[in-house]
């Protein structure tokens, strides 16, 4: 098992990185995209269109290149709809960004691509992206060492030398198998529109103790969810588990942001426009759906405009018509280099923080599972923090860090890391406690639509399967 659903990670505006040890950051751009004016015109995606600055219009305008966005047009390219997708920052991805620096591979954000997604077997190619596994369990730090939790169906040994550790009871180990048989018997539907309550209100009624709570669902589910409260709804967990039953985790072999790199790579380049800002839409102007660029540039659009943005950012430009719900998920990432000699294990394993003290929730060594992720010699070192810590200044995060892991591998062993980078996360995902809508509808107006992982569930499969909806939504509204 794994934190798949960190979202997951993040728009240009929503977090900030130290960056004093690097340059040249070099992030994806779509083949031969643009963030100069493009020609929009009613001719199909897999028509090269003529030149034209005289024209202003298209048919659809999605706005937002993250995964919802580019599911969005994904789908619009596969009906032949004409369409543009527009996006704020220097790229696409949204909060599914990597930066390729001095040879290391950083993600924005700790993030891991769970292959049983059902919407992603649907879009993606596993094969290309080339995905390198995890080791489906994790080692928990509790009382001064570290402790196995196996998923038995796929490390049997592992899983039968672990049941009279710690970490929980047998009846607790017992209680995990049943629970796996639960969400297997359920489609993914009935999981993500059945009775909801909190998440560790629902592992209290199963009858989990106190102990695999604090040391094992808290930093595992808390930091897939970022919150170790566990008030995430039961909807979320029972997907996300059903998910993990039934998939691997993985990392792409060139970073998380292969996944959007994928999917804008099949689309027309010329339908894609970076770096332009969406500042208003006028949804009642008699010449249709008018989206107003900061710029000053406004685009018309025929059919419809999709805002796959942000839940807060889509607030901003509908004037209210929706309300955010607080507090919303951060998080912290700080990566690390080491000699690739010096990494104390050699696994592909997660580590999570059981001890019930301390600011490290979990942490890898990303290299175990990609060598890819660093240049020949070297290692990586990623460590996750819940919330984003804002009156704590680097240096001082750093260094909190560094004493706290050094309790876990030794001083000798931390004492060689070298600090790389750190991202704070100021959106890392929505707030999905009690009550949620999972299958909530895509309209905002005529011709008007949203989407993201805040319609849906705070996956990467949640945010690809919204986009997918407001397309439905759109093409129903069209027909009748």
């Amino acid at each position: 098992m794994s934190l798949a659903a960190l979202s997951f990670p993040l728009s240009s505006s929503a977090f900030h990185f130290s960056s004093s040890n690097f340059k040249n950051l070099n992030c994806f751009k779509p083949p031969n995209a643009t963030s100069q004016q493009i020609p929009l015109n009613l001719s199909s995606p897999n028509e090269n269109p003529s030149p034209s600055p005289s024209l202003n219009k298209t048919g659809v305008i999605v706005v937002g290149a993250g995964l919802a966005g580019l599911a969005a047009a994904t789908r619009l390219q596969a009906e032949n709809i004409p369409f543009l997708l527009i996006e704020a920052s220097d790229a696409v991805g949204g909060r599914v960004r990597t930066d390729f620096v001095d040879g290391y591979t950083l993600d924005r954000g700790f993030q891991i691509f769970i292959t049983a997604y059902p919407e992603a077997q649907k879009l993606l190619d596993y094969g290309a992206l080339d995905l390198q596994r995890f080791y489906s369990g994790a080692q928990v730090f509790y009382d001064g060492r570290f402790h196995t939790v196996a998923d038995p169906q796929r490390h049997f040994a592992d899983a039968i030398q672990s049941l009279t550790n710690p970490i929980g009871s047998v009846v607790d180990k017992l209680l995990i198998g049943l629970t796996r048989i639960r969400v297997l018997t359920q489609s993914d539907y009935e999981i993500l529109t059945a009775g909801e309550v909190k998440t560790i209100d629902l592992l209290r009624s199963i009858g989990f103790s106190d102990s695999i709570l604090d040391r094992f669902f808290r930093p595992f589910f808390g930091g897939i969810f970022f919150d170790r409260d566990l008030e995430t709804t039961s909807r979320l967990f029972n997907f996300v588990f059903r998910c993990l039953a039934l998939g691997d985790n993985t990392l792409p072999k060139d970073g998380i942001s292969a996944i959007p790199k994928q999917l804008a790579g099949k689309l027309n380049p010329n339908s894609i426009k970076l770096n332009s800002r969406v500042a208003s839409i006028d949804y009642n102007s008699e010449k249709g759906i008018v989206v107003n660029l900061d710029n000053g540039e406004s685009l018309r659009s025929d059919l419809g405009v999709i805002l796959a943005i942000e839940e807060f950012e889509a607030v901003k430009i509908l004037a209210g018509k929706s309300e955010v719900k607080v507090p919303v998920r951060s998080t912290v990432c700080l990566y690390f280099s080491v000699d690739s000699d010096k990494i104390p294990v050699r696994d592909p394993v997660l580590f999570l923080n059981g001890s019930g003290r301390g600011i490290v929730n979990n942490m890898f060594f990303p290299t175990n599972v990609s060598p890819f992720y660093a240049p020949p010699g070297k290692g990586l070192v990623s460590v996750s923090l819940i919330g984003v810590y804002d009156g704590v200044n680097d240096e001082e995060l750093v260094e909190r860090v560094v004493k706290e892991l050094s309790e876990w591998f030794g001083e000798a062993c931390v004492g060689s890391w070298r600090y790389l980078r750190m991202y704070r996360v100021g959106f890392a995902q929505p707030n999905q406690c009690p009550p949620t809508d999972l299958m909530k509808d895509p309209r905002v107006g005529p011709g008007l639509y949203v989407c993201g992982d805040y319609t849906t569930n705070a996956t990467f499969d949640g945010a690809l399967v919204s986009g997918r909806r407001a397309v439905e939504a759109l093409l129903n509204d069209r027909v009748l």
